[in-house]
């Protein structure tokens, strides 16, 4: 691509693209490489062409990891065929927030990916220093070993946010590390691309939880004490989806689910709602379900050209269970398209792990069109209900019913160096900031090696 991007016409029309687009995040782990070479006219154009044998052809998106050639521009380009079962890519950016959410205006976003499928066995591994997600699984037929291990250990201190206002009082560095193993079954099924399966897992879970306090954590904040976790988790997944170019969904559907039981084995009884008294008992163990259903199609009367997508998130904990430990936990960040990512509840421009909630529902409705085989505009607009969190600096734990959308218009397209960009902005009714809008700027460049 960076030859025919490189040149005049190319620079021109890139340079116009990126200035009259606002930004927002992507995840993508494939970059596109192309080879200009002269015009062939057997080679068909993006709105179709004519074929060697004089027949006329009908364009087709590019989809992941396939060869495509095509006329740009009056250039020839060809895109080299991918091992989607053997990913590096390195994602780099940033998130702004206008007004700021309680006193951060900004977010960095930096993560390694990594994915290598073999023959018995495969790896998935989503690494940014203080919060990781390793996964190894050892294939025996459709029978599996799942070994994993996560990490959420950010060594700062942590404020919620109430009213859209940092509860200095509640800065408190806190943590989990969590080991888990046990079987699998997993059984390919179409359209039979790397990432397409249906699993279903049954993993013993053992962890660690710590809480310190910091110089502002205040005098009646009450810690809980560090302790050992075990647990059961129930994972289903399958993944029909077919992924374009980008690596975004094109075709198909996909659902999945996780039901969680977790013992903390030192614990007392943290974050009740006021109103209510609730036992040691009630709060050391919990249950928490989280499930979604998603999927993607053409648009009757229009070209291939133009997709609808659709995707449902909900989950709930108790809420005689739930804490400021152990909430569901909705954030902004790259919309999810990898398989594996697909389960994370996204709600446009907000902070990363910012809302906490007992349960909630979240529904994406998105419109998305091809301008050009490496550039891809979406419409989206979310809604989403949830009883959400607030603590205070007596420790207490409230839920409160809330209502929100968030609209956003937002662009992938391929960059230089074998990479793309995601670019976007979203706009809050005002769910993130108690009721005043407020809008989100994201941007990622993800660079595939």
């Amino acid at each position: 691509m960076a030859e025919w991007i490189t040149g005049r016409w190319g620079t021109t029309f890139l340079s116009l693209i990126l200035a009259g687009i606002l930004v927002c995040p992507g995840w993508t782990k494939h970059g596109i490489a192309c080879a200009a070479q002269q015009p062939d006219a057997a080679v068909p154009r993006e709105e179709g062409g004519v074929a060697a044998s004089g027949e006329a052809t009908e364009y087709h998106t590019p989809l992941a990891g396939e060869p495509f050639q095509t006329i740009f521009m009056n250039r020839q380009i060809d895109i080299q065929a991918q091992d989607r079962g053997h990913v590096t890519a390195l994602s780099l950016g940033g998130a702004f927030y206008s007004p700021k959410q309680g006193a951060t205006s900004a977010t960095p976003i930096g993560a390694l990916f990594l994915k290598r499928v073999w023959q018995e066995s495969r790896t998935r591994n989503q690494i940014s220093i203080f919060v990781n997600d390793l996964e190894f699984d050892k294939s025996f037929g459709h029978l599996e070993l799942i070994t994993r291990l996560e990490n959420n250990t950010v060594p700062f201190g942590q404020r919620e946010v109430v009213n859209n206002r940092e509860i200095k009082s509640s800065d408190t560095i806190w943590g989990t590390a969590i080991g888990s193993i046990g079987p699998g079954l997993r059984y390919k099924v179409a359209p039979f691309q790397v990432d397409n399966d249906l699993r279903l897992q049954l993993l013993g879970k053992v962890g660690y939880f710590y809480a310190e306090r910091t110089k502002d954590t205040g005098p009646n904040l009450v810690l809980p004490p560090d302790t050992m976790l075990y647990g059961v988790k129930l994972r289903g997944r399958y993944d029909g989806m077919r992924r374009n170019i980008l690596e975004l969904p094109h075709t198909g559907m996909a659902a999945g689910f996780d039901l969680d039981y977790m013992h903390r084995d030192t614990w007392a009884n943290f974050g009740a709602n006021p109103d209510a008294f609730f036992s040691k008992a009630d709060t050391q163990d919990y249950v928490q379900f989280n499930g979604y259903l998603m999927g993607v199609s053409g648009i009757p009367g229009l070209s291939e050209k133009n997709r609808l997508f659709i995707s449902i998130h909900g989950g709930v904990t108790p809420q005689k269970s739930a804490d400021r430990y152990n909430a569901i936990s909705i954030g902004g960040g790259p919309l999810p398209g990898e398989s594996d990512d697909l389960c994370r509840p996204d709600y446009p421009g907000t902070m990363f792990n910012q809302v906490l909630v007992s349960k909630y529902a979240l529904l994406a409705l998105e419109y998305r069109r091809e301008l050009a085989f490496f550039i891809y505009l979406h419409l989206r607009e979310t809604f989403i209900w949830a009883d959400r969190a607030a603590v205070t600096d007596t420790n207490r734990f409230m839920f409160k019913s809330t209502l929100g959308a968030a609209t956003t218009i937002g662009l992938d397209t391929g960059f230089f160096w074998n990479s793309a960009l995601y670019l976007g902005y979203s706009w809050d009714t005002g769910f993130i900031r108690n009721g005043t809008s407020g809008s989100g700027l994201i941007l990622t460049w993800n660079k595939s090696f």
